[in-house]
């Protein structure tokens, strides 16, 4: 196995791995900030929770799946999945928002969750995609090549209203049950 590495930055790409060896996340996983694992055939991610400081993860021409499992990655503000087989957007991205609360930039492009002109997608079904994702993740500031502008989180607001966590949706939920019926 040939790998790019420095303290920080762990290159593994066009590796054809399923799973990381235990003597890289054993040795080196507490210094990576960085990780490109593109061009493997992970489909699991849930080994990277011995990566505390990781910030930048490249996982692109995977195979991943929306359904993929992801370790919890508080400082990870940075998430390429280019490539891959996500096709259900709404359940891919409720895992993301439960895993990388800080995301700032997420590259997503040529998933069928993400529709574009170049994998046969409408202009309409780009912008339904990129307002649904920009409601849910209010740090991003870019999704795949582009910005979000304070107009797209504005109209992202509007459309699919404010994104509440299951947490805060839980406690709305309980104050409305326990709030007594007025029978006058």
């Amino acid at each position: 196995m040939s790998a790019m590495t420095d303290s920080k930055h762990i290159s593994l790409a066009y590796q054809g791995m399923r799973e990381l060896s235990e003597n890289i996340q054993i040795q080196q996983a507490s210094e990576v900030e960085s990780l490109d694992l593109s061009n493997n055939k992970f489909t699991d991610f849930k080994f990277l929770i011995t990566f505390p400081n990781l910030n930048t993860l490249i996982v692109d021409h995977n195979g991943i799946q929306s359904h993929v499992k992801f370790a919890s990655l508080p400082e990870l503000h940075t998430l390429w999945v280019n490539h891959n087989k996500i096709s259900n957007l709404s359940v891919f991205i409720a895992t993301i928002v439960q895993c990388f609360p800080k995301l700032r930039f997420l590259s997503m492009m040529d998933n069928e969750a993400a529709p574009s002109y170049f994998n046969g997608g409408s202009f309409q079904q780009y912008l339904d995609y990129r307002q649904y994702v920009i409601s849910h993740l209010p740090t991003l500031e870019v999704l795949d090549d582009q910005p979000v502008t304070k107009e797209q989180r504005e109209e992202a607001q509007r459309i699919y209203g404010r994104h509440l966590t299951s947490s805060q949706s839980i406690k709305r939920k309980t104050r409305r049950k326990s709030r007594p019926t007025d029978h006058n």
